[in-house]
């Protein structure tokens, strides 16, 4: 065979192999992205936003985060330890109606705190934390994203950033979703609570699994 026979059948062969690759990306694509709109929800939608409408770029993005931190093992809590962290949201909510920036700043480290003892990125490491959140609680984790933006804005309203009541007791609404998520056992926790954990149930959840309205919400209705 010749050199130059040799050298057409690589370049055939270059050329078949590097078709195949596109072909197969793009029919691995829109699976891809789809696998990830069901696994994001809303958190898709934002990623897409921040990027520009670029929802390859926002792809790439949410695929990294499933990378780093899909395979991390969520520490189960304690029953003593889910009492201590209720306690400390009830008392939060409770301090809003007095001093509702103190309550706020307070949510903020509780979610911060709890999700690092459940075992995502702890100690000052907010963006990761937050990206390791948004792999398992993609649906709530924006509630700790605007718990924290209101907690770090200027308590001068006369600056730009500042939150009022509203923004405030709002924040304290959203972020409570994720806190319930984090604080109650998983069905990897080793099943139902105990009784000592029925007994300090989130303060806004019944025994009959009906709400009732929280503190923020009646301080809402009697304002209007």
């Amino acid at each position: 065979m010749s050199t130059g026979l040799i050298i057409a059948l690589i370049v055939i062969v270059a050329v078949v192999v590097a078709v195949a690759a596109v072909l197969t990306l793009r029919a691995r694509g829109p699976r891809h992205g789809a696998s990830l709109k069901r696994r994001f929800g809303p958190e898709y939608e934002r990623a897409v936003a921040r990027h520009d409408g670029d929802a390859k770029a926002a792809e790439r993005e949410l695929s990294e985060r499933v990378e780093r931190h899909g395979s991390l093992q969520v520490r189960p809590l304690e029953p003593a330890e889910r009492e201590r962290y209720e306690a400390r949201w009830t008392a939060a909510q409770e301090r809003f109606v007095d001093a509702p920036r103190e309550a706020v700043a307070e949510a903020d480290r509780l979610i911060a705190e709890l999700a690092g003892t459940r075992g995502f990125p702890a100690d000052g490491q907010y963006e990761e934390q937050v990206a390791a959140l948004s792999v398992h609680h993609a649906h709530h984790v924006e509630g700790y994203r605007r718990v924290h933006r209101v907690a770090q804005a200027h308590p001068d309203g006369a600056h730009e950033g500042a939150a009022g009541t509203e923004d405030m007791r709002e924040a304290m609404v959203e972020a409570r979703a994720l806190f319930e998520e984090l604080v109650r056992p998983s069905r990897h926790d080793g099943g139902r609570r105990g009784a000592a954990g029925e007994r300090t149930a989130a303060p806004s959840t019944r025994r009959d699994g009906h709400r009732t309205p929280s503190l923020l919400h009646r301080r809402q209705a009697k304002e209007s």
